[in-house]
């Protein structure tokens, strides 16, 4: 704690006078350079995260947790896996699916398509994700898909447009296999927010998936949501065992695990540049202290000689430099919330001036910036902005309580 004696100096060396507008100008590129740095890691880091988490909310609400795969992507039994994989403790749902990939063709044009048969329930649960059309008329036998926002896209279609699915596996003839073509009604158009996905997809009932496919009353996989997505294997393990020989259980992690590991390096490697930046503003700290030591060594002397002790003056310059340093993260804390809050405008903004798409989904694999603010995170990084704040007016500190007065006052 501050003495009132100490608090009155550190006030005026922190409101430098006329003389002093050089050390003034310093102190204030150290502020601000300490709130930009602040600002950028807290961005970023929650940009990060909020990627991390979106992409993780869009594979696993589509895909569930895990999946319990036949070999060669057929389960002629599924339907006694499907009740072990329900008995499962932790198990929160599983449903039957199929998931193909195959060709479309519309008016001309042809796209490579993933097909997915879906149980009734399944189907009512993508409702929300519809931006035009209705899941109602998906029903068995009645002929009835939908389709991606890209994909639509691409092949021009709209909803009551009927469009031909290609299966190359179709049936054997005395002049070969013959390509089986079923046209399709599109009934809705979704949209997931994950670009691949919204390019590919085309959903429709299950029995209509058999049908097309071929393949009786088999499915290709079963589909499993846990009550944890960060200990599914944990939960599945026993459900593995009992499967074995007959399928395989791949979870989150498995499915799309060079994805999520290039996040973690990134975010580990984004998290460490960009405290370096924060440790290059915090010197500009050291700099206007060592300058502004320098420019009071005669009134430093003077306040020695009246009694002012080596610690005082140390509490003094390190207050100083610290009370810097808490500003430059206040003010970077806000900064770096209102640019989260307005992202999206800022990133639009960017793209109109600079007639450039800095978030193209065909790259980012989401539609917008997404953020995820972690508060533990955002502390962690005020914290260490502070730290290393205070570590910069140790030297100053302890420069200025070294001061002898006898050797600056001798000729005064």
């Amino acid at each position: 704690m501050l003495s009132p004696f100490e608090w009155t100096i550190a006030k005026r060396y922190l409101l430098p006078g006329r003389g002093e507008a050089f050390i003034a100008m310093v102190a204030g590129i150290s502020l601000v350079a300490v709130m930009l740095g602040v600002a950028a890691l807290i961005v970023v880091m929650s940009v990060m995260n909020g990627f991390r988490a979106e992409l993780l909310d869009k594979i696993v609400g589509l895909n569930g947790h895990a999946v319990v795969q036949g070999y060669g992507g057929r389960l002629d039994n599924w339907r006694d896996i499907l009740e072990e994989a329900k008995a499962t403790d932790g198990v929160v749902s599983a449903s039957p699916l199929i998931e193909q990939p195959l060709l479309v063709n519309f008016n001309g044009r042809v796209e490579a398509i993933l097909v997915r048969g879906m149980v009734d329930e399944d189907l009512q649960e993508m409702r929300d994700k519809v931006i035009a059309g209705s899941m109602n008329g998906l029903r068995d036998g009645a002929s009835k898909v939908a389709i991606g926002s890209r994909l639509a896209q691409n092949l021009g279609a709209q909803i009551g447009d009927v469009i031909t699915i290609i299966n190359p596996q179709g049936r054997s003839t005395p002049f070969g296999t013959v390509p089986r073509e079923i046209g399709y009604e599109v009934d809705a158009i979704f949209e997931i927010g994950i670009y691949d996905y919204d390019k590919a997809f085309v959903i429709m009932p299950m029995a209509d998936a058999q049908t097309l496919l071929l393949i009786g009353d088999a499915v290709g996989m079963i589909e499993v949501t846990t009550r944890d997505a960060e200990k599914v294997g944990e939960i599945l393990k026993p459900l593995s065992d009992k499967v074995t020989g007959q399928a395989i259980v791949n979870d989150w992690r498995t499915i799309n695990a060079s994805l999520f590991e290039a996040l973690a390096v990134e975010r580990v490697a984004m998290f460490i540049v960009l405290s370096i930046i924060i440790l290059v503003a915090v010197f500009n700290i050291l700099s206007s202290l060592i300058m502004l030591v320098r420019a009071k060594t005669r009134d430093i002397a003077i306040l020695r000689t009246m009694g002012a002790s080596r610690r005082s003056l140390m509490k003094i310059f390190m207050t100083v430099g610290t009370v810097i340093g808490s500003f430059g993260i206040l003010a970077g804390l806000v900064l770096g919330f209102v640019f989260l809050f307005f992202r999206q405008s800022i990133v639009n903004a960017i793209q109109f001036l600079t007639g450039q798409n800095l978030w193209d989904p065909q790259i980012r694999f989401l539609t917008e910036l997404p953020s995820k603010t972690d508060p533990i995170e955002v502390a962690g990084i005020a914290i260490m902005a502070l730290v290393f704040s205070f570590l910069a007016t140790l030297y100053p500190a302890l420069k200025a309580a070294s001061t002898d007065p006898v050797q600056v006052l001798r000729y005064e």
